[in-house]
């Protein structure tokens, strides 16, 4: 008998020697007086349970004899309701289904036509989604209010998110609080301030009073990269310039209409920008920040707990996906196979500068930045504590906040860490490390006191 069979059904056999009934040398000979049939399971959760359930009818009954004669007296569901009083066989079947079968191939994954989505994009005409045996559909999205009001009414699966947008979910700022979760940082670094050419000799940020900018969402690291440049600068994001959310596709075509000066925004419209001779990089944000995440990949905490082996199939062929973007040799293959229309409707020679490091700023110079964009699937939780530090900074939550807490719930490094081991990568020892914005030391165990360091931030 498999072990996958009902062990509820008086009729078949457990052990694995003698046969089911005792009188017979062999199952094959007790089989040529009593001709039994196996009940067939109806999916596989009944299947992991019966698992369970055999181990724990072998050990009470080792003679298959006694247990039928158990069973013919009492029935099968009573026999199950009696045994689930002193052995928690759901709570095994759970652990035992670790790594078992996916609850749901077919899934829709949002994303925005951005680099930062390059792993999440790639994963489908490169095959890796398939690799872990999951047919994903990736679906171009207008914007990020967008992507979150369709995972959270779950037309989406999951989403392509930026990094402060699950803690913001969790929280319920901006929107009304759901558990968030966000296991994978999609990239680091890859982002710019572009500035319009007319002010290709006003490079000094202390002369930008009165600037109108762009950011793709006030739940962003750009929002609070940009607002952190400009404040180590002396100017009030607040109230010495305009900052508006603008979706990213349309950042250029707003630089080009003289709508807004700059925006500091995703690729690629910073390299667009300077491909249409509209705009120049003033500044790669990985000078202000080395290594900083920008987006992600999330789910719903719902989705992560209700479909595990779904999701731990889904996690792996991201950390897949952006292991083989963080190599330098595979860039310009994946430029070609994200740029049609389908997905980021660019020219393929306009990512392959992104992505190669090799790009025109628009100023007339060429430059090799290799790590210009680069991909590390790995959810640093010291990430989340700083991007609640800024969202308190100006003003965005207010009151106490368990920084550590938020950023353990939502940043889920040890799943991370788990599944990268198992494609082959290696993670970090620690979930959390200390870094440096703009020459300024973060320490992650002291959010309030990074906070109150600052001169200028929004007024309690």
């Amino acid at each position: 008998m498999s072990t996958f069979d009902n062990p509820f059904d008086a009729r078949s056999r457990l052990n694995s020697s003698g046969c089911s009934c005792g009188r017979h040398g062999s199952q094959a000979e007790h089989e040529r007086d009593l001709q039994l049939q196996c009940t067939p399971v109806e999916n596989e959760e009944k299947r992991y349970e019966a698992a369970v359930a055999s181990a724990v009818m072998r050990k009470i009954f080792p003679q298959d004899a006694a247990r039928r004669a158990f069973l013919k007296s009492v029935g099968a569901s009573t026999a199950l309701a009696a045994l689930s009083q002193f052995f928690p066989i759901k709570a095994a079947t759970e652990v035992f289904a670790q790594g078992g079968a996916i609850e749901k191939k077919d899934l829709k994954v949002g994303f925005i036509p951005i680099t930062c989505a390059t792993p999440i994009i790639m994963a489908k005409p490169m095959g890796f989604y398939e690799k872990h045996g999951l047919n994903v559909e990736v679906i171009k999205t207008a914007g990020w209010a967008v992507i979150r009001d369709k995972t959270l009414n779950k037309e989406y699966d999951a989403a392509h998110m930026l990094s402060p947008m699950p803690p913001a979910i969790t929280m319920g700022v901006g929107s009304n609080p759901q558990p968030y979760t966000m296991p994978a940082v999609e990239n680091i670094n890859g982002q710019a301030i572009t500035l319009a050419v007319k002010h290709k000799d006003n490079r000094d940020p202390k002369n930008w009073k009165g600037f109108k900018f762009a950011v793709p969402f006030d739940y962003s690291m750009h929002n609070y990269l940009l607002r952190y440049y400009l404040a180590e600068h002396g100017i009030d994001p607040d109230t010495d310039v305009q900052i508006r959310a603008v979706p990213p596709p349309e950042m250029v075509a707003n630089l080009r209409a003289d709508n807004i000066d700059g925006f500091l925004g995703p690729d690629p419209m910073n390299q667009r920008a300077v491909y249409d001779g509209v705009g120049f990089i003033h500044i790669l944000t990985k000078d202000i920040w080395e290594g900083h995440p920008c987006c992600a990949f999330a789910a719903s905490k719902e989705f992560v707990t209700t479909m595990p082996n779904t999701y731990a199939a889904l996690l792996k062929s991201i950390i897949d996906a952006t292991a083989f973007a963080h190599k330098a040799e595979n860039r310009k293959p994946i430029a070609e196979a994200i740029a049609p229309a389908n997905y980021l409707n660019q020219p393929p020679i306009v990512l392959e500068q992104i992505l190669t490091g090799t790009f025109a700023d628009g100023l007339g110079s060429v430059k090799t930045v290799p790590n210009r964009v680069d991909f590390d699937p790995f959810p640093w939780q010291s990430f989340a504590v700083w991007i609640m530090t800024q969202m308190k900074r100006w003003g965005q939550i207010k009151g106490d906040v368990d920084y550590q807490k938020v950023a353990s719930e939502v940043f889920l490094a040890t799943d991370t860490a788990k599944l990268m081991k198992e494609v082959g990568l290696t993670p970090p020892a620690s979930t959390s490390k200390s870094f440096t914005v703009m020459g300024k030391t973060f320490d992650p165990s002291k959010p309030e006191d990074y906070i109150a360091s600052f001169k200028i931030k929004k007024s309690a």
